[in-house]
């Protein structure tokens, strides 16, 4: 039987039998689309992941199998991605860890506790660990299957005046993603916190709708942040993660073999993603200061202890939300110490 008749055969089957989202009324010979939406700009970690993804997936599967790359906010703002995702309007997303607390999976905003990660390597630590597990299957009473998690490294303050001290912050307005983990952060800092789509956020400063925000040095350079804020902290306070996920019930519906391949690109996509985030940061870092629209801001050791002072209650007042088992699970395996 030629390939030809296999592809036909499958998809008819597929779309006929199994009622996938984005299947249903395919024509015969068709090819299967993934749908892969993200905010970021495509010279990112995760949006160049997302192509290196796209490119293994159609090579190795010969055209059965096509993947459509979306990055910008093009379909969906970062707070609809999700239900898109559940409803099938897209099938893969790579949204931000904070993103799982409004679906119920509230132990996800671990990852936004200030101050949790020394390194690289206490972030892997904990996602290829058994938490890191734990968390992407509780996901799978949303609609949703977690297949990976996708490294943009540390995150630094940027505002309009420079913070080097907790006092710095007191007043300003400071974008957030939605996580109730990360608005106490900034509470605690003396700061008003507002949650704003990540596609909003250059007009936002711009015009002065926020005054700063935390993000990556990636993010700042590629969607030109630096261009609309006046100092950047240094500060590597949080870490910036996200998880590669799918529509279940299309996912369990693919043809084992295909679902084998999509399972192998995935993982050497992850790889690779995840091994730019440092040397990307890095180099985001120097072109930013070679611009020399913005002052950069290093910390002084006391002065890292004084923002660790004030951001270790947050630790405590979320032990209710995300759960005390969690984050003990998330110390140990991160390898935290608790300042004294």
């Amino acid at each position: 039987m030629s390939d030809a008749v296999n592809r036909r055969q499958l998809v008819a089957g597929l779309a006929a039998g199994l009622g996938l989202p984005g299947l249903r009324g395919a024509r015969a010979d068709a090819p299967i689309v993934i749908k892969f939406s993200h905010v970021v700009a495509p010279d990112t970690p995760k949006g160049k992941g997302a192509l290196r993804f796209k490119a293994l997936v159609e090579a190795r599967t010969h055209g059965r199998v096509r993947v459509e790359v979306y990055p910008d906010s093009q379909l969906y703002q970062d707070k609809e991605e999700v239900e898109a995702l559940q409803l099938g309007s897209v099938q893969m997303l790579a949204p931000s860890l904070s993103k799982f607390a409004p679906l119920g999976v509230r132990e996800f905003e671990v990852f936004d506790l200030p101050f949790l990660f020394k390194d690289q390597a206490a972030y892997r630590a904990l996602t290829e660990g058994r938490l890191g597990r734990e968390l992407l299957d509780r996901l799978e009473t949303t609609g949703v299957k977690g297949l990976a998690y996708w490294d943009n490294g540390f995150t630094m303050m940027s505002a309009n005046r420079p913070l080097r001290h907790v006092a710095d912050f007191r007043g300003l307005k400071m974008r957030i993603q939605s996580s109730k983990v990360l608005d106490a952060q900034m509470r605690a800092l003396g700061a008003v916190p507002q949650v704003l789509a990540f596609g909003e956020l250059y007009q936002a400063l711009q015009t002065g709708v926020v005054d700063g925000t935390e993000t990556t040095p990636s993010n700042i350079y590629t969607q030109r942040l630096y261009e609309v804020q006046k100092f950047i902290t240094a500060s590597n306070h949080g870490h910036l993660g996200y998880a590669v996920i799918v529509n279940k019930k299309f996912w369990e519906g693919l043809p084992t073999e295909l679902r084998l391949v999509l399972e192998a690109a995935l993982k050497e996509s992850t790889g690779y993603a995840n091994a730019l985030a440092a040397s990307d940061n890095a180099a985001a870092f120097e072109r930013i200061k070679a611009s020399r629209r913005v002052g950069l801001i290093e910390l002084a050791p006391a002065e890292v202890n004084e923002w660790k002072r004030a951001l270790m209650p947050v630790h405590r007042e979320m032990e209710e939300r995300v759960g005390r088992a969690t984050i003990d699970a998330a110390y140990q395996a991160a390898g935290f110490i608790k300042p004294v």
